[in-house]
């Protein structure tokens, strides 16, 4: 007879049927990307001005096993109050090969950073376009002025200049072509046998760690859309690393982030605690001025549209990877730097603070003073109004049906957000907004509609942990995210739960569509989110109560939050299973060991295992020192006490106390948590017999998140913890494993 490990590893295939079906269905809604309102004009007999909308769109593709990009247009009727209506023009048109675009200022050109192939060779080109058609198309790679053009977030730019005759962008360092260590040729002249060469093969080149691991030395370009020139930006300090670029009012300097990447470079992604600064390059003196502090993190430097403000973010460098930040204004004409929203430690006046990654690259009003983000406040994502002369903030969207709203931009007054609901996928909606004073009168206009799914329902349930002497944070309330069945088909008078502690760990579920956690709830389970203290969105002291207590406080609010949920909702107790990603795979994984008996199924991603192996592989090792409330430097070197308290805090010390089958997929190349721990826990736990599988995606990263490395992964749990939430593995649990 098989034993139960070995019968994990015989459970059926994730395949095409009634799982791939759902799967399907769920993942056909797609998710707006980019969003741009061209100039308006006037059409033949009509009272409203016309308005070109330009979006595109992105969802998986699964039988290409690649995401698919899309464009659609509209033409918005809008009478300076409001939109009339909206007129949708043509059909959808899939969009390949193209990674950036940008309208010029006047709405009169249009760049397009693309790829092509020629001789079988991957060629990035720059194409520009007008009302007549491309006017141009200059091939990056074929002029060998820097390496490949950065599209990414993070770094990424691109931007014309206010007389539209250059475009701003970033790119690679250019490196020396790799010569053979034994050329068939003869040397050239000068050169004898074995002489050293201009770069060696196998030196290492730091870069920023995770989803950005072929980013090393950014610089910034300009390209002459006249004359087809191509320039890199000499000048820039050697330490710093410049990205999220744009040009100062006058055209005649660069203002850019610069993030200090010596010593040695620090994980960038997800991470806003990185030291950074502003910059402002002078072009004609090839010089840089420093704009801001230089001891702090910033990012997301937005100039209003008179060029007389420029806002950023801005928080303390190191500690929690993600924290609450500083809306902060510095005054052209005079350089002097205010504050107009401060960091929030507790909620005032239901202001939670602000925690986005980075604000729109369309921010302002067109007054000048205002601007427009969404963020999380507590477990819904708000779209604020922020007044900067009077430092006051609105959420324009408190208390609507959908729970997380998505600012695309704000161009001429007219808003463009995306909104969904953990039931609902995403819609496309604007709105105008209305005179100062009046924001809380906004009306939306349905651009894309999507409808609620009619069998699911979802609420946010409030948990109040108890007080303890030793945590000075311990009276607040934190959230969690329940997704339901409406109904219930099946006639049973409870639904089986999935718990979810979100990764991160200062990262927050709001409630938006997840199409994964729907699938889910369509296939009759019950599914909690839950934020834990420690989690974004409920203010600064929030995120700090969980330093000194990783492992401890988010593994008890958990369990805090399914005991509310069980006794409030019906639900079955006697099967409840744990999905979970990084740190939320680290809380998962502690659960199962210190509630073995009530807890039938674990699936976790990339799960944080050992700490103290960890420290050594990870692209931040400054969190392993930081959830433990020690002071970080490039230089420390791990002591005894500090490797016992990281392995003190880590599942793989309770290893012994698993009985809960564990499925876990991981992504080999991942750069923040590496995929051996994984393997760690996965060799102890079969040893001992317990059901486990591991399942390795080797192009992927942390995240595990390509097209069918994701499906596959869903499949795989949803079978998994299908089966083990059944009473015919609630059979098998009562027999002893074989030896």
């Amino acid at each position: 007879m098989a034993s139960r490990a070995e019968r994990a590893e015989e459970a059926p295939p994730a395949g095409s049927g009634p799982l791939g079906a759902l799967y399907r269905e769920l993942s056909r809604f797609p998710r707006v990307t980019y969003a741009s309102v061209g100039v308006g004009f006037a059409a033949c007999g009509a009272a409203a001005e016309c308005l070109p909308l330009y979006t595109e769109w992105c969802q998986p593709d699964l039988g290409r096993r690649q995401k698919l990009h899309f464009s659609r247009q509209y033409i918005l009727h809008h009478n300076s109050r409001a939109i009339v209506s909206v007129t949708p023009v043509g059909v959808p048109a899939e969009i390949r090969d193209q990674l950036l675009i940008r309208m010029s200022p006047t709405g009169m050109h249009k760049a397009v950073f693309t790829h092509h192939l020629e001789m079988g060779q991957k060629q990035e080109v720059i194409e520009v376009w007008s009302k007549s058609g491309r006017v141009r198309s200059i091939n990056l790679t074929a002029l060998d002025k820097h390496g490949r053009v950065y599209t990414d977030e993070q770094f990424g730019c691109f931007a014309w200049s206010s007389s539209e005759t250059q475009i701003l962008y970033v790119a690679e360092r250019r490196r020396p072509k790799r010569q053979p260590l034994f050329p068939q040729s003869r040397s050239p002249p000068g050169e004898e046998p074995g002489e050293t060469r201009k770069e060696e093969h196998f030196v290492y080149y730091d870069n920023w760690g995770e989803a950005l691991s072929d980013k090393s030395f950014p610089v910034l370009c300009l390209v002459n859309v006249e004359t087809s020139e191509v320039s890199v930006l000499e000048g820039i300090p050697g330490h710093i690393s410049p990205g999220q670029a744009l040009w100062s009012p006058d055209d005649k300097g660069i203002l850019f982030v610069g993030w200090w990447h010596e010593p040695f470079r620090l994980g960038l992604n997800a991470c806003s605690n990185r030291r950074s600064a502003l910059f402002l390059f002078d072009l004609s003196e090839s010089s840089c001025e420093l704009l801001s502090s230089d001891s702090e993190a910033v990012s997301s430097p937005r100039l209003s549209p008179d060029g007389t403000r420029l806002l950023y973010l801005e928080c303390p460098v190191f500690g929690p990877h993600r924290q609450c930040l500083k809306l902060q204004m510095l005054n052209w004409q005079t350089k002097l730097t205010s504050t107009v929203v401060d960091i929030v430690r507790t909620a005032t006046s239901g202001f939670f603070g602000i925690y986005s990654g980075a604000l729109p690259l369309l921010c302002w009003a067109a007054d000048n003073h205002r601007v427009l983000l969404s963020t999380p406040q507590r477990s819904r994502k708000e779209l604020l109004v922020v007044d900067t002369e009077l430092g006051s903030v609105k959420a324009v969207t408190e208390g609507t049906p959908e729970g997380s709203w998505t600012l695309l931009g704000i161009q001429q007054d007219l808003l463009v957000v995306s909104c969904s609901s953990p039931n609902c996928p995403p819609s496309l909606k604007v709105g105008v907004l209305p005179p100062a004073g009046c924001e809380l009168e906004l009306q939306w206009t349905s651009v894309e509609e999507a409808s609620e799914l009619p069998d699911m329902e979802w609420k946010i349930l409030t948990v109040h942990p108890p007080m303890t002497e030793d945590n000075q944070y311990t009276g607040q309330a934190f959230e969690a995210l329940l997704l339901t069945p409406r109904g219930n088909k099946r006639g049973e008078k409870t639904f089986p739960l999935i718990v979810s502690p979100h990764g991160g760990p200062h990262a927050v579920f709001d409630a938006c569509w997840r199409p994964k956690m729907a699938s889910l709830c369509q296939l009759g389970f019950a599914v909690l989110m839950v934020n834990y203290r420690g989690s974004l969105g409920f203010g600064q002291a929030s995120i700090e109560s969980l330093i000194s207590h990783v492992g401890v406080q988010d593994v008890e609010d958990t369990q805090l939050a399914v005991k509310l949920a069980l006794r409030t909702e019906p639900l079955d107790p006697d099967r409840i299973a744990l999905l979970g990603g990084s740190h939320g795979g680290f809380v998962c994984c502690h659960l199962i060991a210190r509630y073995p008996e009530m807890y039938k199924a674990c699936v976790v991603r990339s799960p944080v295992i050992n700490m103290a192996t960890l420290l050594g592989t990870s692209d931040i090792p400054d969190w392993r020192y930081a959830v433990l409330g020690l002071p970080y430097c490039f230089e420390r070197i791990p002591t005894e006490e500090d490797l016992i308290a990281m392995l003190l805090c880590s599942p793989i010390i309770h290893a012994a106390k698993v009985h809960t089958p564990l499925l876990m997929y991981v992504g080999a190349k991942d750069r923040r948590v590496s995929p051996y721990q994984a393997l760690e826990y996965y060799r102890v736990l079969r040893a001992r017999g317990i059901p486990v599988q591991l399942l390795w995606y080797p192009e992927e990263n942390h995240a595990v998140s390509g097209v069918e490395a994701e499906a596959d992964v869903f499949m795989n749990s949803a079978q998994w913890i299908m089966h083990y939430l059944s009473k015919e593995a609630d059979s098998e649990s009562q027999q002893p494993a074989e030896k």
